[in-house]
Parts: C-alpha cells; sequence; structure tokens
C-alpha cells in the first residue's frame, strides 16, 4: 500500500492553505495582489508503462501565482498617496537598484525626497533624467511685472476738465482714474496708477500713470501723457496704442531693477466709450512676489507641481510607470514590491502615465487589495475539506495496512 497520493494531497492543502491564509491576512494591505495555488498532478515515468495502468502518486504544487488585477481606489487626505488605476508598477530606487511596487503609500524625507515607508525614492524625471524625484523649491522666486492689460469703460457723456493735467498732489485735470499692483525685481509691491482725461477731439482720451512705491512715494511716468485711446462713433477702440511703459529703479525705492512694460505689452484692448459710469472690466500683468510652498498637486500624467503663497504653481518633477511582459513572473521581496526576474522579461522603458499600455495617476488615493474577502472564506473552507479528505485517504490507507499484517 502507499501513502504517497494522501502525502501529496496533504501538503498541496497546506500549502494552499497557507496562501489563502496570507492573502486574509493582507486583505487591508495597500497594493497587495491576491494569490492562488496551480496545482499538477504526479505520474510515475515507465519505459514500457501503459495510461490504462497508471493510477498516478499524487499531486504537486505547480506555481503560486499572484494576480495583478486592478484594485479598488480609495480616497485618502494626503496628496502624496497616489493610486494606480491600470497597468503598470512604481519604479523606486532601492540604494541604487530599481525595484516595483502598486503602493503608493509616499511622502517626503528631510531631504526632500518622496520616499515610502521602507525608504525607497520614487523614480521620475528631472527634466531628461530619470532618478529620485527630490522637492527643493521650497521657494517660487518673484518675477517682476512685464505685462499688463487694462479694459475699462470711459463714460462718453463726460467733458473735458477745465484745468490742465496734473500729478499734483493731488492730480487735477482729469476725468477717471484707477490703480493696479505691479511687482518689481525684488517682489515689492508697488501701486500703478492710471488717469484718464477726456480731449477736446471727439472720441479722444488722454492716459497718464504714475507709480506709488511701498514707501508711499509717488513718480509721475513718462512720457506724459503716457498715449492716447481713440475710439468710434459705436464706442470700440480704435488707433494707436499707448507708448511703453517705464518705472524706473530710482522711483521704486527698493533697489530693484526698472520695471518694463514694452509697447506691444501694455493694452487696453477690450476698453469702451460708452454712456455708462466709468467701469473697469478687468485688469491683469504677469508679476508676481515671492512664494513659500503650500503644498503639491500631482496630475493624472504624474506631473507634480507645487502651490506657493503667492498664488503661482511651478513643476517639480514627473512621476514615471513601467511594466512588464509577464507581471507574474516578477519575484516579490516584501514590503510590497517586486523585483525583474528572466521569467517577467525585461521592463518596458518607463514612461509618464497614461503612455500606451500605461494606466493614470490618482492623487489622494491608493489602490486597495485586490482580494474578496468573502472569495478567500469559501476558498478556505474548501481547502479545509481537501485536507480533512486527504488524511482520510491516510488513514484508509493504514486501516487496510493493519489488515494485512493482522492476517495469520
Amino acid at each position: 500500500m502507499s501513502f504517497q497520493q494522501g502525502l501529496s494531497g496533504l501538503n498541496g492543502a497546506a500549502k494552499n492553505l497557507d496562501v489563502i491564509g496570507n492573502n486574509i491576512a493582507n486583505a487591508a494591505t495597500v497594493g497587495f495582489k491576491v494569490s492562488r495555488v496551480e496545482f499538477a498532478d504526479v505520474y510515475a515515468n515507465s519505459l514500457f508503462g501503459t495510461g490504462a495502468l497508471q493510477p498516478g502518486i499524487g499531486t504537486q504544487v505547480a506555481a503560486i501565482s499572484q494576480q495583478f488585477s486592478q484594485g479598488n481606489i480609495a480616497l485618502t487626505n494626503n496628496p502624496l498617496d497616489i493610486a494606480i488605476n491600470g497597468n503598470g508598477f512604481f519604479v523606486l530606487d532601492d540604494n541604487g537598484s530599481p525595484v516595483y511596487s502598486r503602493s503608493g503609500q509616499f511622502q517626503l524625507d528631510r531631504q526632500g525626497y518622496i520616499v515610502n515607508n521602507s525608504g525607497q525614492r520614487l523614480t521620475g524625471l528631472n527634466g531628461s533624467l530619470l532618478g529620485p524625484i527630490q522637492i527643493t523649491a521650497v521657494n517660487n522666486s518673484p518675477q517682476p511685472t512685464s505685462e499688463i492689460s487694462l479694459a475699462v469703460n470711459l463714460d462718453s457723456r463726460e467733458s473735458t476738465p477745465t484745468v490742465p493735467f496734473g500729478f499734483g498732489p493731488p492730480p487735477v485735470g482729469y476725468n477717471h482714474n484707477t490703480t493696479m499692483t505691479v511687482y518689481d525685481s525684488l517682489g515689492n509691491a508697488h501701486a500703478l496708477n492710471f488717469f484718464f482725461r477726456k480731449t477736446a477731439t471727439p472720441n479722444q482720451w488722454q492716459v497718464y500713470a504714475s507709480v506709488t512705491n511701498s514707501a508711499g512715494t509717488t513718480t509721475p511716468l513718462t512720457p506724459s501723457p503716457l498715449g492716447t485711446l481713440d475710439f468710434t462713433s459705436t464706442g470700440t477702440l480704435t488707433g494707436t496704442p499707448p507708448n511703453a511703459l517705464t518705472i524706473p529703479a530710482t522711483a521704486l525705492g527698493t533697489g530693484a531693477n526698472t520695471i518694463t512694460v514694452a509697447a506691444g505689452a501694455l493694452s487696453f484692448a477690450d476698453s469702451t466709450q460708452y454712456g455708462a459710469s466709468f467701469g473697469l472690466y478687468s485688469v491683469n500683468q504677469n508679476g508676481y512676489t515671492t512664494g513659500q510652498l503650500a503644498g503639491l498637486t500631482i496630475d493624472e500624467d504624474g506631473a507634480i507641481k507645487g502651490r506657493y503663497t503667492n498664488g503661482q504653481t511651478q513643476s517639480l518633477g514627473q512621476i514615471v510607470l513601467t511594466n512588464f511582459p509577464n507581471p507574474q513572473g516578477l519575484l516579490a521581496l516584501g514590503n510590497n514590491l517586486w523585483a525583474e526576474t528572466s521569467a517577467s522579461g525585461q521592463r518596458i522603458n518607463p514612461q509618464p502615465p497614461g503612455s500606451p499600455n500605461l494606466g493614470i495617476l490618482r492623487s489622494g488615493a491608493v489602490e486597495e487589495s485586490n482580494v474578496d474577502l468573502t472569495q478567500e472564506l469559501v476558498n478556505l473552507i474548501v481547502a479545509q475539506r481537501l485536507y480533512q479528505a486527504n488524511a482520510q485517504t491516510i488513514r484508509a490507507q493504514d486501516q487496510i495496512l493493519q489488515t494485512l499484517v493482522n492476517l495469520r
């Protein structure tokens, strides 16, 4: 009598229970992929044997394969939690060796690198170079104003002032005025004042400008007037736009460079002259002060952008993903990591998310384990019954052997 079949069945059932237990234990592990045991039958080789006379000698574990199906996406409050929706793996740097993961629970270390809980650094594009992503731009440099656009309505019912225009103080001889904020090369804010004076020429207005620096000193700007605005009989703007606007460094009083707005960059387009009260449609300029990093956002294509206290955003890096011809051939390392093997095939060249055969990213979310807990509990019951059945096979073999021993 042979106990081989029952023993192989017990070993296989025990291995199946191990795998099911591991699946259940990791049901709440982010990025975990469920495994299953795949069995194969075992037959003894015989040179002249025939298939009709082969009872088989049991079973064996052919493979334990992980199933890389998509897990559910769960939202979190951490912008550095990143879920992959679709195919692909994060590329991580483990002391110079690449490892791969589906778990997107990241944070910044003290050096500004994006790392996982084990300290491996997330790899991405820094410019055109592939390497660990480091967030270093904690400050956003100021940008001086070089473009200005205003759109106003000038009241056509107004009359030409009776006194010539003068900057004062206080300014005199104008119909309307408005003020906007501009920034110098050091990020200091200054008030740029525009004055609009209707001329004796029908449908024509002169524009004057002055600057009041952060210390409260007002300086007239030249030429004076800065230019003229001509309107048609239907109230739309026509004619020559104002000249270039230059704010000399001496008027800023901060040690900053001169603010220069070229003629083509100073625009009053969309301004009108209608029979209605003076109104400001829009005011825009492209300067800003310095800012501190206030937070990070990550787009679905992996672009990392910094949000700064001055309202600006800045690109800080690009996350990439990779994939394999046979993901089931990857070697599981633990800590939600895999390594490339000959069975997995060589990784594809890391590319931004959304590239062919790669999924997209969801910031502020994680990919949950793909373990179906209900199915695993059912599998557990079945595996337990299989273990019991194989134990019964051994028991039956033992009873038969005992009967033979007792023959006299």
